[in-house]
């Protein structure tokens, strides 16, 4: 399973809106060993006859790459696969049958698809036809690999990081702006790879007319995994600018890059003609705080509508801090540099002042991890 889990992280780059699935079909084999009185003992390992992993929406399952490997051998084998094989016609026929049609004996299975056109039935499918299933064998790794997806098969929501950069007071510009570069170069390059295994990356308007950014990312193919063939798309993330004003025009960065830009605008607004790559977003507007923004749960559920697995946020202080009081980010990211910025710098979120410290917003450390000369910290709510 290990092994499995390890091919269906090669379809981050590449597999969204689809989950990220690994396979690989094995077989016992017997080897003999002397022991120390020359008798011959029989140990029972297994061997690999085939291997895959799901690379883009629409092409064929990990199930199927690995069947296809292991041939006529498959028959009577085990297929460890990290997410429940599909039972229902997509763009793809059913995984399920696949491997029933291969005579596979057993099957692991990491967790269950919490998509509701799968939700057990694949592994249903399988008893049926008799083939032994057993379900839960590493299933907290396969769910680490599929967040996004899971979260929006189960809550109709995508999966939200915000990313952060700041001093080791916990600031994220001078006072007269100035921000770059707070974090060093190898920081900047893991935001890079952020951005590669999200299916979008959020801003505001104000950071784009403030920094003018490209927004994209920027990895040489050589720096993807290099089981990734040529003929394999890697992704560029899907852009979105919250544009509650109509600030947004056509002569900024953000245009220079053919992947497609989202301006998420009030409903209502007065849309701008916009470049063939751009689109504007009409979201409901917040009508609890100020109806002339939009509703940040609504624009979630949107991107949610629209295939979003995975959202990673660079914003400024204020979108951050609204996304985060509204229960919406799932993860913070945070670069934070050997520096020291002092007491007139900007703060890294806005937040309400709180006057209990029973109210404050607990988190806990996901992982801690150094980045060239800056600490890397994962941050999760505590729940």
């Amino acid at each position: 399973m290990q092994e499995a889990l390890r091919l269906a992280a090669l379809g981050r780059f590449t597999t969204s809106p689809n989950p990220n699935v690994g396979c690989v079909v094995a077989t016992k084999s017997a080897t003999k060993s002397a022991t120390k009185h020359s008798n011959e003992s029989v140990n029972a390992s297994e061997h690999i006859l085939g291997r895959g992993f799901h690379a883009q929406a629409g092409t064929p399952h990990a199930e199927v790459h690995a069947l296809a490997q292991a041939g006529s051998k498959a028959a009577g084998s085990t297929a460890y696969v990290t997410l429940e094989p599909c039972s229902h016609y997509g763009r793809t026929p059913p995984c399920a049958d696949a491997l029933i049609k291969a005579g596979v004996a057993r099957v692991v299975v990491a967790m269950e698809d919490p998509y509701h056109q799968v939700a057990g039935s694949g592994i249903q499918r399988l008893r049926e036809a008799g083939i032994a299933v057993d379900v839960g064998l590493m299933q907290a790794e396969a769910r680490e690999l599929n967040l996004g997806f899971i979260k929006r098969a189960e809550q109709g929501l995508p999966y939200v990081r915000v990313k952060l950069a700041a001093s080791v007071d916990g600031r994220t510009a001078l006072s007269n702006g100035q921000s770059q570069w707070i974090t060093g170069v190898a920081a900047r390059q893991d935001v890079q790879l952020g951005r590669a295994l999200s299916s979008a990356v959020l801003t505001g308007a104000g950071t784009v007319l403030a920094d003018d950014p490209l927004l994209n990312v920027r990895l040489t193919r050589a720096e993807y995994p290099a089981e990734l063939s040529d003929d394999i798309d890697v992704r560029q993330p899907v852009r979105i600018v919250v544009d509650n004003s109509g600030a947004i025009g056509d002569s900024l960065k953000l245009w220079s890059v053919a992947s497609p830009v989202w301006l998420a605008r009030p409903q209502g607004a007065t849309h701008t003609v916009l470049p063939a790559h751009g689109e504007v977003l009409s979201v409901e507007g917040d009508t609890e705080s100020n109806a002339s923004r939009i509703d940040l749960t609504a624009l979630m559920k949107t991107l949610a509508q629209r295939d979003i697995n995975d959202v990673w946020v660079e914003a400024g202080a204020r979108l951050s801090g609204a996304l985060l009081q509204q229960g919406l980010v799932d993860e913070l990211i945070v670069y934070q540099a050997p520096k020291l910025m002092g007491p007139d710098a900007k703060g890294l979120i806005d937040l309400p002042v709180f006057t209990r410290m029973t109210d404050l917003p607990e988190w806990r450390f996901h992982s801690v991890q150094q980045v060239g000369e800056d600490i890397k910290l994962v941050l999760r709510p505590r729940k």
